[in-house]
């Protein structure tokens, strides 16, 4: 069983939809089952799913988690960046996801690394090791914990912001400053589920950005810096200073350069490592497409790196 748990923040919602709203990997219709088993509590108290919930009230979500058997390693290539006995970093190509899910139940980086290795399984059945996330068609670097003691460690260090992820992406149009912080909150889009939004009462969310390099007035590639790390949170909040990343499907506009979904790269990763408390630093080189579209905008707009 994983537990999940939050504090209210926008109230009068009904429970289920506060749940699907707070906690994107469950749907309304999945908060309304775990309700109706009573694997959700108000202050301790069950309710159900028609209770308008109040603000700080808090929340806590059981679910119950499938059997291991179902999770199978696979013989997948990686490409891993560091490993020792604790942690695990591997650079994740494009069109890969990161644990199994609704759409994607196998082919995922958590089949590749439990054939490669044994992982801890505290963070759940199908999420094992696995500390953070980057969407399916982001590329880049992800930690990954190989004991309980690391995935506690890491955990702490990305709730405590002491972890260090810097992206690169390619978005549209010029900014007019180098630099700049997007401080916008971010939570489930009231028009379409599948995407997330700036929203009222949303949870924290925080994207430092740094301009690399100018094409023109059509494109700017950046470096973000995440403080949090929210879902999609640099393509959403890329789209509300409307400077969408290139080739985002989801956010972006249908007229964009050609690639393999979006070009966002998680190109730096830092922490502390577990045991030894050495800081850790790693580097990504940019995807072979990233690279070729970058040096083709260059002869197009002739430019130079800032």
């Amino acid at each position: 069983m994983r537990e999940l748990e939050y504090h209210v923040s926008l109230t009068g919602l009904r429970l289920d939809k506060s749940i699907s709203d707070e906690l994107p990997e469950i749907s309304r219709s999945r908060a309304n089952e775990l309700i109706k088993d009573d694997l959700v509590t108000v202050n301790g108290e069950t309710k159900k799913a028609k209770y308008k919930v109040k603000e700080n009230e808090k929340i806590i979500v059981n679910v119950p988690e499938t059997k291991q058997l179902d999770l199978v390693p696979e013989n997948i290539k990686l490409d891993i960046v560091y490993e020792d006995d604790d942690v695990i970093v591997v650079n994740k190509p494009q069109g890969m996801v990161v644990h199994p899910a609704p759409g994607h139940p196998d082919h995922t980086l958590v089949n590749a690394l439990l054939y490669h290795t044994d992982l801890p399984d505290i963070n759940g059945t199908f999420r094992p090791g696995i500390v953070h996330r980057i969407d399916k068609d982001t590329s880049g670097l992800l930690m990954v914990a190989k004991s309980d003691i690391a995935m506690q460690s890491l955990s702490q260090q990305l709730k405590d912001k002491t972890s260090r992820r810097k992206y690169i992406a390619l978005v549209h149009g010029s900014f007019k400053e180098e630099s700049g912080t997007i401080d916008a909150a971010l939570g489930r889009s009231p028009k379409d589920r599948k995407k997330q939004a700036v929203v009222k009462g949303g949870r924290n969310a925080v994207t430092h950005f740094k301009v690399l390099e100018r094409f023109g007035n059509d494109y700017t590639l950046v470096q973000c810096q995440l403080e949090t790390g929210r879902t999609h949170q640099i393509r959403v909040h890329m789209k509300y200073i409307n400077h969408p990343v290139v080739g985002d499907p989801l956010y972006g506009p249908r007229k964009t350069l050609k690639g393999n979904g979006q070009f966002l790269h998680a190109a730096e990763l830092g922490f502390k490592h577990p045991t030894t408390g050495k800081e850790m630093d790693f580097e990504a080189p940019l995807p072979e497409i990233f690279e070729k579209t970058l040096n083709n905008l260059r002869n197009q707009y002739q430019t130079k790196e800032v």
